[in-house]
C-alpha cells in the first residue's frame, strides 16, 4: 500500500504554497479556511498534514522544508497515530472492506462540535476534509455553516481536485491554493531518491504519472507497476489471454483485493486513454471506450457488482474494441 499523506516528512509538495501559508500566518492574516487545489496526487493532503504539524505546536525542521517537522516529535507521532485530540480529519469512511461513496452528512456535522470547543493542547483546532469533492449534498451544506462562522483558533483545509464542482459559496470563503504539476525531471528525481529504482524506471514511472508525484510514488510500487504492464499488454495484445485474467480476478475478494482491483482498473483505464490519444481522430472507438471504463468503477461500487465480472466485463469490452475496424 502506499504510503498516507499524514506519514510523509520528507515529500514537499510546492515550496511556493509553505511560503504563502507561512508569510499569512507571521502577518496575522492566517485564513480560517484554505482550498488546496490541483490534480489528485499533486501533494495537497501531504500540504495539509505539513501545515497541521506546525499549527498544532510540532518542531519545526527546516532540512525537511519551509514546513518540514521532526517525525519523531510527540505531536508529528500524535497525527500519524491518528490521535491528536485537536485534528479532525473527514475522509470517506470504510465499513466491511468497503470504501463509501461520498463524506456523509453525518461525519460532516462533527465540525460544529469540533469547534465549538477550544483547543486543548495546541494553538489551534485544525480539520483536514480529503477530498471535499467526496462531500455529499447535505455534507456541504453543514460545512458551510462552519465557514459561514469562522471558528475562533480554527483552521480548516479542504483538499479538491476539481474545485469547479463545489459550491461557490464555499469556495468564496477560503483561499485557495494551488498546486501545479510536477515537470518529468523533478517527478524522475523523486522517484529514484525515493524508491531506488534504475533511471531507466525512473523515466517511464515519471513519465505514467502525468505530473503527479503521489501518482509516481505510488507507480513505483511493485503491484502497481506489474498492474500497469499488464494493462498495456491487454491493451497491446491481438488476443486477452482469459486464463490469466481469471487468475488475478481470484485475488479481488476481501479489502486487499478492492484495492488490487482498484489499481488494476486504473492503470486499465489509463493504458486505454493513452491509446486513444495515440489513435488521433481516427481513435473514436479508443475514446469511446476510455469513457464506459471510466464510469465503470464508480458505477460497479454504487449497485455492488462481483469484482470479477466486472473486470471480465471490461476486458470482453476491451476486445471488441480491439477487432473494430
Amino acid at each position: 500500500m502506499s504510503e498516507h499523506p499524514r506519514d510523509r516528512f520528507d515529500l514537499i509538495p510546492d515550496a511556493s504554497a509553505e511560503a504563502a501559508f507561512l508569510d499569512a500566518q507571521a502577518k496575522g492574516r492566517l485564513h480560517h479556511a484554505w482550498l488546496l487545489c490541483g490534480v489528485e496526487g499533486s501533494g495537497k493532503a501531504t500540504f495539509a498534514y505539513r501545515a497541521a504539524r506546525r499549527l498544532l505546536g510540532a518542531a519545526p525542521d527546516p532540512s525537511r522544508g519551509v514546513l518540514g517537522t521532526d517525525p519523531y516529535d510527540h505531536v508529528a507521532r500524535m497525527i500519524s497515530a491518528q490521535s491528536h485530540p485537536d485534528l479532525l480529519v473527514l475522509e470517506r469512511a470504510v465499513e466491511g472492506g468497503k470504501t463509501k461513496k461520498s463524506i456523509s452528512v453525518d461525519q460532516a456535522r462533527d465540525l460544529p462540535e469540533f469547534f465549538s470547543k477550544s483547543p486543548s493542547q495546541s494553538p489551534y483546532r485544525v480539520a483536514i476534509i480529503d477530498a471535499a469533492d467526496d462531500l455529499n449534498l447535505n455534507a456541504a451544506n453543514a460545512l458551510l455553516k462552519v465557514l459561514e462562522e469562522p471558528p475562533e483558533r480554527g483552521v480548516l483545509f479542504l483538499v479538491t481536485h476539481a474545485p469547479g464542482r463545489l459550491l461557490a459559496t464555499i469556495r468564496s470563503r477560503c483561499r485557495r491554493l494551488a498546486f501545479p504539476v510536477w515537470p518529468q525531471h523533478a517527478l524522475e528525481d523523486l522517484v529514484r531518491n525515493k524508491t531506488g529504482v534504475p533511471s531507466a524506471e525512473a523515466v517511464r514511472i515519471a513519465g505514467m504519472a502525468g505530473g503527479s508525484p503521489g501518482l509516481a510514488l505510488s507507480l513505483a510500487s511493485g503491484a502497481t507497476l506489474e498492474a500497469d504492464q499488464l494493462a498495456q499488454d491487454w491493451v497491446a495484445a491481438p488476443e486477452i489471454n482469459r486464463a490469466e485474467a481469471m487468475a488475478i480476478s481470484d485475488k479481488f475478494r476481501g479489502a486487499e483485493g478492492q484495492e488490487r482491483f482498484e489499481t488494476l482498473m486504473e492503470r486499465l483505464i489509463a493504458a486505454v486513454k493513452v491509446r486513444a490519444l495515440e489513435e488521433g481522430a481516427s481513435g473514436a472507438r479508443w475514446a469511446e471506450l476510455w469513457s464506459r471504463l471510466s464510469e465503470l468503477p464508480e458505477r460497479a461500487a454504487g449497485i455492488n457488482l462481483d469484482r470479477a465480472d466486472v473486470l471480465a466485463g471490461a476486458l470482453a469490452d476491451l476486445q471488441r474494441t480491439k477487432a473494430a475496424r
